[in-house]
């Protein structure tokens, strides 16, 4: 039996409520329905309203999930072992761009390791929507950093509309992105909308996929060499490709890294995952109710890598590999990391350093779950991907 869920409190109630309300208001202004990427997208980013954009905690302990980079210094630190021979390789004018910044905990512990291996970037910008999570960045980081390396760090509303060398860094973001969901039904193919039943609660509907979505639920489905069974729902990113195209924006020379939760293709859409992956997350509860309490609760979805890695193909660069985020530290110095913290601590921080260790590799934590995909243009970023390959998955 799963545990109820701890009950907002009553201001919060209220916030959610107000976001209910507009979004009740837009279902009726077009008709009686609203597509379930439209729903996600305000559940989220509503101005003032949304998940990522009002003021409440959402990473660590006293938030509603905790992320790699907030369960200590080694993720970051192993992921600047790997980041930094493509630094040095793009020379001192090369950028690093963050999309979706989380409390700053990453930044923090990669700029301090990337100054010990002498391989800081000219800027260091976050891609950062949430007014209120730029602010929490800025104070940590402003604290936590010396004047020298914090004048690196910049705040962006757009990717970088210039030429520029240099590597983009995502970490659970993807899986934030406002995804469609599909139905299959009589050999159509329907888009899931949210709509009102007669007491005003919103509930699931459906209605004729448009041709862009239509045409990525029939590329699935011959990747998979067959159709989808009658009834069968899940979600896919249509947008995918014109994403990684923008965030890359004019980026000459370079990689990408993705760290995500997710599933190569075939294992993706599965027979029996027929209802897609489509999750919310509220204090540290993960459950299946996606309309209840709008913007207070998280909504994510999984994250098709094949689909992912067409789409970095498609945007010009080479896959410079694919693994489990177990084997991507293992293969980048997590071991060595892991020895130096510990002739620095004692024996309570030996402790925490290997509870962290198991939290980021067990299979039954994140070392499987999560996955870590890389794209290179005319540098080499395929050393960092020499442990665990999967490709041959993709």
């Amino acid at each position: 039996m799963h545990s109820p869920l701890p009950p907002p409190e009553s201001d919060a109630l209220a916030h959610s409520d107000e976001l209910a309300a507009a979004l009740r208001a837009e279902i009726l202004a077009n008709g009686g329905a609203m597509p379930f990427s439209r729903f996600m997208e305000l559940s989220l980013y509503a101005p003032g309203w949304g998940y990522y954009s009002a003021g409440a905690s959402k990473f660590g302990a006293a938030g509603d999930f905790t992320t790699s980079p907030e369960i200590g210094a080694l993720f970051a630190a192993t992921l600047a072992n790997a980041i930094a021979p493509v630094m040095q390789q793009l020379g001192p004018e090369a950028r690093f761009m963050e999309v979706g910044g989380g409390s700053g905990a990453f930044a923090e512990v990669l700029l301090k390791r990337m100054l010990e291996l002498d391989a800081l970037p000219e800027r260091y910008a976050i891609l950062e929507p949430s007014a209120d999570l730029r602010e929490r960045q800025r104070e940590r980081l402003e604290k936590a950093l010396i004047p020298p390396v914090f004048a690196l760090v910049e705040w962006l509303d757009r990717p970088f509309d210039d030429d520029w060398d240099g590597m983009v860094f995502a970490n659970e973001v993807i899986d934030a992105l406002p995804t469609p969901r599909f139905l299959a039904r009589d050999g159509m193919v329907y888009e899931e909308t949210v709509e009102l039943d007669a007491q005003g609660a919103f509930v699931r509907g459906a209605q004729p996929a448009d041709a862009m979505l239509t045409a990525a639920v029939r590329h699935v489905e011959r990747y998979r060499e067959q159709p989808f069974a009658d009834g069968y729902r899940s979600e896919l990113l249509p947008q995918l490709p014109y994403w990684i195209q923008a965030i890359a924006g004019g980026l000459k020379r370079g990689a990408m890294l993705f760290v995500d939760y997710g599933y190569p293709r075939n294992e993706y859409y599965q027979d029996d995952r027929d209802d897609g992956t489509v999750r919310a997350f509220y204090r540290h509860h993960v459950h299946n109710d996606l309309y209840r309490w709008p913007g207070l609760q998280d909504l994510t979805a999984s994250v098709d890598f094949t689909a992912l890695a067409e789409s970095g193909t498609g945007a010009g660069f080479e896959l410079a590999g694919y693994c489990t985020q177990a084997s991507f530290l293992l293969g980048n110095g997590l071991d060595t990391l892991l020895e130096k913290a510990d002739a620095r601590t004692d024996e309570i921080g030996r402790v925490r350093l290997r509870d962290q260790v198991k939290k980021l590799t067990l299979p039954t934590e994140m070392g499987e779950r999560f996955q870590v995909m890389g794209f290179q243009r005319d540098v080499d970023f395929e050393a960092a991907f020499e442990l665990g390959d999967l490709t041959w998955r993709l």
